[in-house]
């Protein structure tokens, strides 16, 4: 059998059904390697291990029963900005540091009630608004592939306990990028639903750059687990309903037509990240999809303006009104956030500017999905960030060129702006430093299950290595 700190979770439940593993087996085997790996990764920000152990047991006898339910004893970590009830409720941040959160997330229910184990709780940079993982809460959270280097943010730590082997599934959430640049970097598969797919908590469910998501490290297993989650929910008014189903066979992309857009405009990219995206458009041709080049013709500022507007309406202000308040207890990036959004919002015309400015983007996105089933294109510029960089004093370089903001590394938040677009990272090499790099593969509006056949076919035709040599 294969290391089970790396087992997949359907694999690990075909083998719960049929009694040749115990999920009291597989925790423990998670438990070993974060013991082992945790000190040098830190991707855990809490752990719930001891409750854990008895979840286990009662799943062990829910097999024995032949009452499984869908997740039943598979470990799960949840990201930390998804509140537990009675569990500290941080948002990563010293100045909320003896919070206790009074509500359980309607995803990390829904994995509970479909018998999955919560574990542990994975990190994130102050109040998610970084794209790297390191908070003066917690400390830096490294990558598993290289640890110089970041497993970005901000599920960074969903990211780095996938790849590090203490998690079997994780969640996630996206505002900008925030599930697809960690599993990028990290060589892993996430997904950001169209708007409203999974429910949310007020008050951010109502912004429609905010998406909350799987993490795994197979695409069957990111299947599985949006299944779980997905769904209308009483106290979220744009979750949508019904509830859409992810297939249980994927991968078929024959006759598919696929835009292959080597950049999205004007972004640069690096030779590495480059070779891998251009790999994943010759496989998919090969599995009989129909691959065509095309230009989408974004410019990068434009997507920075309109993404920062976004921010200094909705984000950046309740980051500000904390820093307000505990302004020395923050850290210096999540100032700088609340800062730069604000005068991103009061430059840039308001919220109003910002929707005309949206909607310019969205135009020739839409244009090419029309005519194609499904676009693929790089998720980041670059293979990863340094680990503990606040990219303030110094600026981040990519291909010789020094960035404005670090987050203009990625080509993420122009599919936050088309929140309605389906979006699945999945892995397309190695870089020369040993991190991964990552695709987006990107849908028509609310259409999940065509990004999800192209990512089984890219998995199927370049399967990727799931366990970090080094670590």
């Amino acid at each position: 059998m294969t290391d089970l700190a790396y087992l997949s979770a359907t694999e690990a439940l075909r083998l719960f059904r049929s009694r040749e593993l115990s999920p009291v087996e597989l925790l423990a085997a998670v438990v070993e390697r974060a013991e082992a790996v945790e000190p040098r990764v830190n991707a855990l920000s809490e752990r719930l291990f001891e409750e854990a152990s008895l979840q286990a047991k009662r799943a062990e006898r829910a097999y024995r029963d032949g009452s499984p339910r869908p997740l039943e004893g598979v470990p799960v970590a949840a990201k930390d900005e998804q509140p537990i009830a009675g569990r500290p409720a941080t948002d990563g941040s010293l100045a909320y540091a003896g919070s206790v959160a009074e509500q359980t997330h309607p995803v990390i229910q829904r994995v509970l009630d479909a018998g999955g184990i919560v574990h542990a709780r994975t990190t994130t940079p102050e109040f998610c608004c970084a794209a790297f993982t390191h908070s003066r809460l917690w400390g830096i959270t490294r990558n598993p592939w290289n640890l110089e280097y970041s497993p970005g943010g901000s599920s960074g730590g969903s990211g780095a306990a996938l790849a590090s082997g203490t998690t079997t599934l994780a969640t996630g959430s996206d505002i900008g990028g925030s599930i697809r640049m960690p599993a990028a970097c990290t060589g892993t598969v996430g997904y950001k639903p169209p708007y409203g797919r999974v429910p949310a908590m007020p008050p951010f469910n109502l912004d429609h750059y905010c998406h909350d998501g799987p993490m795994a490290r197979t695409v069957a297993d990111c299947a599985l687990l949006q299944n779980v989650i997905a769904g209308p929910h009483p106290h979220d008014v744009v979750s949508l309903r019904p509830a859409v189903r992810l297939p249980d066979r994927l991968g078929d992309v024959r006759g598919l037509r696929v835009a292959y857009a080597p950049n999205l405009g004007d972004w640069e990219i690096e030779p590495d990240v480059a070779a891998g995206t251009r790999a994943v458009a010759d496989a998919l041709r090969a599995a009989g999809a129909i691959v065509e080049e095309v230009e989408v013709g974004l410019r990068r500022a434009d997507v920075m303006r309109a993404t920062l507007i976004h921010f200094g309406a909705v984000f950046g202000p309740m980051v500000g009104r904390v820093a307000a308040e505990h302004g020395d207890q923050l850290t210096r990036y999540a100032l700088a956030f609340a800062a730069d959004s604000r005068s991103a919002y009061e430059r840039g015309g308001g919220f109003l500017a910002g929707l005309e400015l949206e909607a310019a983007i969205y135009a020739p996105i839409g244009d090419l999905l029309d005519r194609h089933d499904a676009l693929v294109c790089p998720t980041t510029g670059a293979p990863a960030l340094r680990a503990g960089e606040e990219y303030l004093d110094t600026k981040l370089t990519v291909n010789g060129v020094e960035l404005d903001d670090h987050l203009e590394y990625s080509l993420t938040p122009v599919f936050n702006i088309a929140s309605r677009c389906p979006v699945l990272n999945v892995p397309s090499g190695r870089a020369s430093n040993g991190v991964p790099t990552g695709v987006q593969i990107v849908g028509r509006t609310y259409d999940d299950a065509t990004v999800f056949h192209v990512g089984a076919a890219v998995e199927r035709a370049r399967p990727w290595a799931s366990r970090p040599e080094s670590l």
